[in-house]
């Protein structure tokens, strides 16, 4: 049997997002549905501001936060409307690939994540693994093959042809920056400092090498730069690895089942 080699490894390619231009044109969404071919949805209204996608999931890769803030004396003085693009993060530890049973999960010569769909068993293992909720299994009728798993490709088959991903090449403020992962983090970094002298002192970035969120599932291939806490944007403040919860799980089960035996031990032992 013929195997191919893997592709030969290549500069790690990213997004950088940054919140603070964006206008919530949903241009990234469209852009993403038309290229990659998936439904359209989100007719009905959330409720919830201006979002009618609701969240990520299998057919929707791209999803645009809106979120309003006001003081709660209802001042229009401090009022201000968040916006924010939503992907897939393409972790440099990714709890989805750990997860997968099948090797249905990989890691690109890029650095992305991607999910080869004549492999995936449709277990969904992957989608609670996945600390930031991005990852879905198809629904029963749809055109996708009913339970098997998708998510953000970074627009793997642009990248082979040396094109930039579509939700990037669609954005019209350059709140989405695609590039080298290394390049984008230092743009990123400069951008922060521009913020910050304006006076935007809750600015922060999400995602880098530095950040606390990169302790378990280490920096992010999407990164972002933030005008609030992680919390505000839905972003877990430090996400966590299912294999590293479960070791702790173990550690305190253990001892629960020790210090019971201590006492049995100490309540029988004592009956003699």
């Amino acid at each position: 049997m013929n195997v191919e080699p893997p592709p030969p490894p290549k500069r790690a390619k990213g997004f950088f997002t940054d919140t603070s231009l964006c206008i919530g044109c949903k241009a990234c969404e469209v852009a993403c549905k038309q290229w990659n071919q998936l439904p359209a949805d989100g007719f009905k209204m959330t409720g919830n501001s201006y979002d009618n996608t609701g969240t990520l999931g299998a057919t929707t890769w791209r999803h645009v936060q809106f979120i309003e803030q006001a003081k709660a004396n209802g001042s229009r003085q401090d009022q201000r409307w968040l916006m924010m693009s939503d992907v897939c993060k393409h972790c440099a530890n990714a709890a989805c690939l750990e997860a997968c049973p099948t090797g249905a999960l990989i890691r690109t010569e890029y650095g992305t994540v991607y999910v080869q769909q004549d492999i995936c068993n449709g277990c969904g293992f992957c989608v609670p693994a996945c600390p930031f909720g991005v990852i879905d299994r198809a629904p029963k009728h749809g055109q996708f093959e009913a339970g098997t798993a998708h998510k953000c490709t970074l627009c793997y088959d642009r990248l082979k042809d040396d094109l930039t991903p579509a939700c990037a090449k669609s954005c019209p403020t350059a709140s989405i920056q695609f590039g080298d992962v290394e390049e984008l983090q230092e743009r990123a970094r400069r951008r922060l400092g521009e913020l910050r002298a304006r006076g935007e002192t809750k600015a922060e970035l999400y995602g880098m090498p530095e950040g606390k969120e990169a302790a378990e599932v280490g920096p992010l291939h999407a990164f972002f730069l933030l005008l609030d806490k992680p919390q505000t944007y839905n972003l877990p403040e430090v996400p966590r690895l299912p294999r590293k919860t479960m070791a702790e799980r173990y550690g305190w089960s253990a001892a629960v089942g020790a210090g019971f035996a201590l006492v049995a031990a100490l309540v029988f032992g004592g009956r003699r």
